[in-house]
């Protein structure tokens, strides 16, 4: 698991060399990234998963043999608090979902500015959210349809269900804690409890749990 403070160990998963390098080349020259290994197939992303443990993988999807989606789907199974962001060229609706609903906690696009690369990376070792509004709306929207009610009172105590649900509309952490009048490192104390309850590694599966639970809901406030 991160801690902050640490530098993030990463793990690049993608069929092209040239890719791989040039991300690489990219995360090297941030202080706070540690790139720890490279997998060039979802079975070899899968063994170096086991072996380096790293807080965040960053996976292709389309690789010969086993995809990225079912890489994450056999990484979240041996390892439910692995930090998966998905960087692809596809931004069907069906690779998005498919790979959400696997575990990944993160979805971009290869044609992501450097930037929004590397905050997405950091938002994802924090276990916050790395979705573009629009697929996260679409997210809501989708898994919303198919939500059955239980009590989450049986699993989060009232401040986590309400954090959770702050959460799903995006905020950070330091909205979180402003808009409850607490502090950023309680919000983070709450999520970390919320993320061990729901034996989650992110915010997305956090709130995707929450939507499927009936817990969370579009007409809940923005």
């Amino acid at each position: 698991m991160y801690q902050e403070g640490q530098p993030i160990r990463l793990l690049l998963v993608d069929d092209h060399p040239v890719v791989r390098k040039g991300t690489r080349d990219l995360l090297d020259t941030e202080h706070d990234f540690q790139v720890v290994g490279e997998a060039s197939s979802g079975e070899e992303a899968i063994s170096k998963a086991r072996e380096l443990t790293p807080d965040v993988i960053l996976m292709d999807v389309s690789m010969p043999g086993m995809n990225g989606i079912e890489a994450t789907r056999q990484i979240k199974a041996f390892r439910p608090q692995q930090n998966i962001l998905v960087l692809t060229s596809y931004d069907d609706d069906a690779y998005v979902f498919a790979l959400l609903e696997a575990g990944a906690a993160g979805y971009l696009l290869k044609n992501a500015s450097e930037d929004e690369l590397l905050g997405a990376v950091r938002a994802v070792a924090a276990g916050e959210s790395a979705l573009h509004p629009s697929v996260a709306r679409k997210v809501l929207e989708r898994f919303s349809a198919g939500a059955t009610s239980s009590s989450p009172l049986d699993t989060l105590s009232p401040r986590e269900l309400e954090v959770l649900r702050i959460a799903a509309t995006g905020r950070t952490n330091k909205e979180i804690a402003r808009d409850l009048d607490i502090s950023p490192r309680t919000v983070q104390v709450h999520l970390a409890n919320i993320f061990s309850k729901l034996d989650v590694g992110s915010r997305t599966e956090a709130v995707l749990i929450g939507i499927k639970r009936g817990w969370v809901s579009l007409s809940d406030p923005d």
